[in-house]
């Protein structure tokens, strides 16, 4: 089986500044008084405002790291002809990770390591994870990269689609419907797309009242709305009447 090559990241504390300033004599030796000391004390500053592409770098670094961990696990998919497998499991992954608090935990550094292998344990033997999925959950949790694995799942599905050229639509019902029916909506995204295979993913909203929505293309841009209640919002929309001046 192939290495899952990752770059694993250390933070370094910042150089220190040096006190001294060019062409300054050396404090003579015995006792100094306060207010010379106190010159060497840093002084209270507030911090400037951040700006817009301050707060942008976190989330432009968070964005590049997915897209190296995904394209990482991808290869070795590859290699070992796990792929469908792979982006299986790492949907597994994402419900698992869709609770919060399942990073927190990782992502603590106060969390002794052993705790955490338990845990990363029972993950992969609850949800049935590939060996290399495994390590790569590892890894991830080693970097305190755990925050992003939805990130991750994302971008190695996006690797996964243009592999494949599978379209992913998002079927949302009030209840889940039959394997028939979704078998039908798949024939018909992959009708309107060209599609060489189409993936569903289903979720529940009991607001549609009845009826379904299909979400699909980049981004979830294209809307196939077969909903109770947009044919509500429809119907409604024609007893809306203009307003009318009256005279005075």
């Amino acid at each position: 089986m192939a290495a899952l090559r990752l770059a694993s990241f250390t933070l370094r504390p910042a150089a220190a500044a040096s006190s001294a300033s060019s062409g300054a004599t050396p404090a003579a030796s015995g006792s100094v008084s306060f207010a010379r000391a106190a010159r060497g004390l840093p002084s209270l500053r507030l911090a400037p405002p951040r700006r817009r592409e301050d707060l942008a770098r976190p989330r432009a670094a968070a964005e590049a790291a997915a897209e190296s961990y995904a394209s990482a696990l991808s290869e070795v998919a590859v290699e070992n002809g796990t792929l469908e497998h792979t982006v299986s499991d790492l949907e597994k992954l994402e419900k698992v990770f869709a609770d919060e608090a399942v990073a927190e935990f990782f992502d603590n550094p106060t969390v002794p390591r052993e705790e955490k292998a338990e845990l990363i344990d029972e993950i992969a033997r609850s949800s049935e994870l590939q060996p290399h999925v495994v390590n790569f959950l590892n890894v991830v949790v080693d970097n305190f990269r755990a925050a992003i694995v939805p990130q991750i799942v994302a971008e190695f599905e996006n690797v996964y689609n243009s592999l494949t050229g599978t379209e992913v639509a998002t079927v949302t019902s009030v209840v889940q419907l039959e394997s028939q029916d979704l078998a039908q909506i798949a024939q018909h995204v992959q009708k309107m797309t060209g599609a060489q295979n189409v993936r569903i993913k289903t979720q529940l909203d009991p607001e549609l009242i009845a009826g379904f929505t299909v979400q699909y293309g980049r981004d979830g841009s294209s809307l196939i709305d077969m909903s109770v209640r947009k044919q509500i919002e429809e119907i409604a929309s024609e007893f809306e009447l203009p307003a009318v001046p009256l005279e005075v």
